[in-house]
């Protein structure tokens, strides 16, 4: 019995909870440091509350607990984010006469860290000095990785140049731990200085530390870059992992670099590296990015025939493959396929679907799986709705996207300016102005300020209705409202005024526009140059033409 607990060499819970139960009832019984090492090895195990209720059997038997028992007590409390009760525990320890040591108070810096409060972890180290408890480099560790993960990366590396004055053994996790939140922190310099810095130390950089530089540097598009450190981490003789592969593999394809993305991929291969669904996916999405399909169904049978198992994200990459394709039916069959190897679609696989369907101008498709979506407990989310909401104004179908319209709001859906601006859309272009103008105004009452899409797409219905005045007003309204016209704004004011003869305001807001740094579209153009054919005399238009 005491050998299998020294040992551990049980192989789950259900394994240790009869070696507890029969302990428990041995005549004599075992001493404490047998049960230690049995509740040490389940904490390991990441079964906290279990140990704690096993504690409280031992002590229902009379079985008294030990300082080492009463410190698995407060890590595991800690674990369960109940440093409250960490901390009663290390009263009951020094109501007892034991002394807790650098580990357990680390234990409960570690407890306030995970429940956020840093300000208390703080205070908790303040008082372990001044009662000479020296907290050490894991203590130390602790704090910057709370730190770094709650975002205050500046404070991490403040503490971290208190370690670095204090006699302290410095060791790459901690500054491993800071280059990776520079990097998510998109301080990709500041993290490649910090490497320096650290390498001048003596302290060389391990696998996480170059994955977390190759990754803030893929972020910023600097492959080369990211390509030269990798070349530098088997230099080193740092064998990267699959992660640090799947990082450069994305980051090319993304790049629309496929060549040097399989070179990647090969290279992987080479290592002994198994590629994963990522890599695999990633693969994919770089094909359908250029629309090699064809390929792209290559690499996932590749996945498939290497054992590596499809996941929702590898099925809607192909989806999206086909629908930009307009080859529906061949995503359907990949839809069907995807439940009958038990997977659920998400609402990414519906939308995209959806959006396949109103592509190759099937809307009456779209709106059966539509309906089918809901039915199949998949909600539709805001994109859900502005792809068929776009689909039914574009085909001036008005009533039923108002239906649809009525329909998110019964859901309680959020309603952004986006699904305005297609609605607005589609009312003007039937020719229901007032409709239109009404949602346009009651924005505002509905939380949602226009955007300049919003305030374009009214300038040009206004337009159409032959109410320049109006359009006028409503552009002036937008710098007013901190809301900036752009090229297309210009263009369609400009227009608007041209056809119905404000040829010296549309001139004058020409000028307004190029100044601005925009240019004039084809159709502006071509109505310049009309009303130059008409009167080539205009300095204006000579001007604009020179």
């Amino acid at each position: 019995m005491r050998d299998q607990c020294k040992s551990r060499s049980f192989r789950n819970l259900d394994h240790a909870l009869p070696l507890f139960d029969t302990m428990l009832h041995m005549r004599p019984l075992p001493s404490i440091v047998d049960f230690n090492q049995l509740l040490g090895a389940i904490a390991r195990m990441k079964y906290y509350s279990e140990v704690i209720a096993l504690i409280k059997q031992m002590e229902s038997s009379a079985i008294s607990p030990d300082n080492y028992t009463l410190s698995v007590l407060i890590n595991c409390f800690c674990y369960l984010k109940r440093v409250d009760f960490g901390f009663s525990v290390l009263a009951r320890m020094l109501k007892l006469g034991y002394q807790p040591n650098c580990i357990v108070l680390s234990t409960l810096v570690k407890g306030l860290c995970l429940q956020g409060n840093l300000a208390g972890a703080a205070r908790l180290v303040v008082e372990m000095e001044k009662k000479g408890y020296k907290p050490n480099v894991i203590t130390y560790g602790t704090m910057i990785n709370s730190l770094c993960k709650i975002g205050e990366t500046g404070e991490a590396i403040r503490l971290l140049r208190k370690l670095e004055k204090g006699n302290f053994e410095l060791n790459v996790v901690l500054y491993s731990t800071i280059i990776d939140s520079l990097c998510k922190d998109r301080l990709v310099t500041e993290a490649l200085n910090m490497l320096s810095k650290m390498m001048g130390k003596g302290i060389q950089p391990d696998l996480i530390t170059y994955t977390s530089l190759i990754q803030g540097l893929c972020n910023f598009g600097q492959w080369k870059e990211a390509t030269t450190l990798f070349k530098e981490m088997e230099q080193r003789k740092i064998l990267p992992d699959v992660q640090t592969f799947n990082i450069l593999v994305d980051t090319l394809c993304k790049e629309g670099m496929l060549t040097e993305a399989n070179e990647v991929f090969d290279v992987m291969i080479q290592k002994g590296i198994e590629p994963d669904t990522v890599t695999y996916s990633s693969l994919m999405d770089g094909y359908c990015m250029q629309n090699k399909i064809d390929d792209a169904v290559k690499a996932f049978n590749m996945m498939v025939e290497s054992g590596c198992s499809p996941n929702v994200f590898s099925y809607n990459i192909l989806i999206n493959g086909y629908c930009k394709n307009k080859r529906i039916d061949e995503a359907m069959h990949l839809f069907h396929e995807m439940s009958n190897r038990g997977m659920i679609p998400d609402v990414v696989t519906y939308n995209t679907l959806i959006g396949g369907f109103c592509r190759v101008e099937r809307p009456r498709a779209a709106l059966e799986l539509f309906r089918k979506m809901g039915a199949r407990g998949q909600h539709p989310d805001p994109l859900t709705y502005g792809i068929l909401l776009d689909d039914l104004c574009k085909n001036k179908q008005i009533a039923e996207a108002m239906a649809l319209f009525q329909d998110m709001e019964d859901r309680k859906l959020d309603r952004n300016i986006v699904i305005y601006n297609i609605l607005i859309d589609g009312l003007c272009n039937v020719g229901k102005l007032t409709a239109a103008r009404d949602l346009f105004y009651s924005l505002p009452g509905k939380g949602l300020q226009p955007d300049v899409r919003t305030y374009t797409i009214m300038i040009k219905g206004l337009c159409k209705e032959g109410l320049i005045d109006e359009a006028s007003e409503l552009l002036e309204k937008m710098d007013v409202n901190g809301c900036s016209p752009d090229d297309r704004t210009y263009n369609t004011i400009i227009q608007g005024l041209l056809q119905y003869k404000e040829t010296s305001k549309a001139m004058e807001l020409v000028k307004i526009m190029l100044n601005k740094g925009f240019s004039a579209n084809s159709t502006t153009t071509e109505l310049l140059l009309d009303l130059l054919s008409v009167n080539p005399t205009n300095k204006a238009l000579q001007e604009f033409f020179q």
